[in-house]
C-alpha cells in the first residue's frame, strides 16, 4: 500500500502466489490485473480465495511454472508486459529453496523498463553466537541420564544436534558482535550466476567473555521504489541496437544506482527483531570456543547450491582465533 501509485491501474505479476494474499493486495492497491502464478497445486485453493473475494475480474491465477533456464519449455505465457513483480521468494538463509531465480526469469521476460519488483533488495548477515542452554539440552544431559552415566552417546549426540544447520529462534542476547554482511542482492539487476557461489570474509571481535558455539545467519528485505528513469535511455539504446544483450537494463549492476528511499519498508529476521517463521539459520560447531572480551574471530564463509539439489546448499565455514584454526562444512537441505 504504501507504492500504491506504482500499482494502482498497473499489470502485476505475483510469483509463487501460494494462497493468492499478495495478489489480493495489490489487487486492492489497484492493479488493473493481476497473473498470480504458482507451480503447485495451491494454485487451485488461490483460485477459490480470489473467486471468495470477488476479484476474478482482476486477479488470474495461473497454475504453471515460471522457469528459470530459457532453454527449458515455458509451462506458463502470459501475452503482455508486466509493471510490477511481487514475490515472496526468500528462504532460510535467504537463498535456501529461493525462488529468486524465477523472479529473475520472469524480470527478464516481463517487466517493462521503470518497473517496480517488492521486494527490491536483500541483504544476508552473520554473527557469532553464544548458546549454552541449546548445547546443554543436546549434548550435556547425557552425562547424568536419571543417575545413569551415558558420556559415550555425547560424540553421537554432537553428531546428530550439529552436523546439520539448524533453523531456530534465537535472542539478541545470544549474539556476539555486530553482524558482517555476507551479500546484497539487488532484485533489479541480480544475475542467476550470481547466487550459485556466495563468499565473504569477516572479522569480529568478541564484545562478551562467552562460548562460541557457532554461527547465526539472517536476512533483511526492503521494498523500495521503482528503478531509476536512468534505465529507460538504456532500454531505448538496447532497443535501437546501440547496446548488446549482455548490457541489458535488468542484468548489468553499473546501469543502475540503487534508488535512496525514506519511505522504504524493511523486513528483518534478525535475532533483535519480532520473530518470523524463518527464525535464524544456525551453524554449530561441535565443541565451544571459550572467548575473551575484545578476542578476534577472522575468518571466511561460502554458501553454494549443491550440484546435484540446487535448493539444498554447502556452507563452509573457516575461521582463525586466538591462534588455532577451525572449520566447519554442512549442508542446509
Amino acid at each position: 500500500m504504501q507504492h500504491q501509485k506504482f500499482i494502482t491501474d498497473k499489470v502485476v505479476i505475483d510469483v509463487g502466489c501460494g494462497t493468492g494474499v499478495l495478489s489480493i493486495f495489490c489487487a486492492r492497491a489497484g492493479a488493473r490485473r493481476v497473473y498470480a502464478v504458482d507451480a503447485s497445486l495451491i494454485a487451485n485453493q488461490a483460485k477459490q480465495v480470489v473467486e471468495d473475494n470477488n476479484l476474478s475480474d482482476k486477479v488470474i491465477v495461473l497454475h504453471g511454472r515460471i522457469e528459470v533456464c530459457y532453454s527449458c519449455f515455458l509451462d506458463v505465457e502470459i501475452e503482455e508486459t508486466v509493471d510490477v513483480i511481487i514475490s515472496e521468494w526468500m528462504g532460510y538463509m535467504l537463498v535456501y529453496e529461493s525462488m529468486l531465480e524465477s523472479v529473475i526469469f520472469a524480470r527478464d521476460k516481463w517487466l517493462k523498463p521503470g518497473g517496480l519488483i517488492l521486494p527490491s533488495h536483500a541483504s544476508l548477515y552473520m554473527a557469532p553466537v553464544t548458546n549454552s542452554e541449546r548445547y546443554h539440552q543436546s549434548i550435556d544431559f547425557w552425562h547424568n541420564v536419571y543417575g545413569i552415566k551415558m558420556s559415550a552417546l555425547i560424540p553421537f549426540a554432537k553428531l546428530t544436534a550439529f552436523e546439520e544447520p539448524s533453523v531456530e529462534t534465537i535472542k539478541g542476547e545470544n549474539v556476539l558482535t555486530w553482524p558482517s554482511l555476507v551479500t546484497e542482492v539487488d532484485c533489479y539487476t541480480v544475475r542467476v550466476q550470481e547466487l550459485k557461489t556466495i563468499t565473504a570474509k569477516y572479522e569480529f571481535s568478541s564484545m562478551l567473555q562467552a562460548p562460541l558455539h557457532g554461527f547465526a545467519f539472517w536476512f533483511d528485505v526492503e521494498f523500495n521504489g521503482p528503478e531509476l528513469p536512468v534505465l529507460n535511455y538504456y532500454y531505448n539504446q538496447l532497443t535501437s541496437g546501440s547496446l548488446s544483450q549482455d548490457q541489458h537494463p535488468h542484468s548489468s549492476g553499473h546501469l543502475r544506482k540503487r534508488p535512496k528511499s525514506e519511505e522504504a519498508v524493511i523486513l528483518s529476521t534478525a535475532p533483535e527483531d519480532a520473530p518470523t517463521h524463518w527464525q535464524q539459520t544456525l551453524v554449530y560447531m561441535f565443541d565451544p570456543i571459550q572467548l575473551e572480551e575484545g578476542q578476534i574471530v577472522e575468518g571466511s564463509v561460502t554458501i553454494s547450491q549443491r550440484e546435484e539439489h540446487s535448493r539444498f546448499l554447502n556452507i563452509r565455514l573457516e575461521f582463525n582465533s586466538g591462534g588455532r584454526s577451525f572449520e566447519k562444512v554442512s549442508v542446509l537441505r
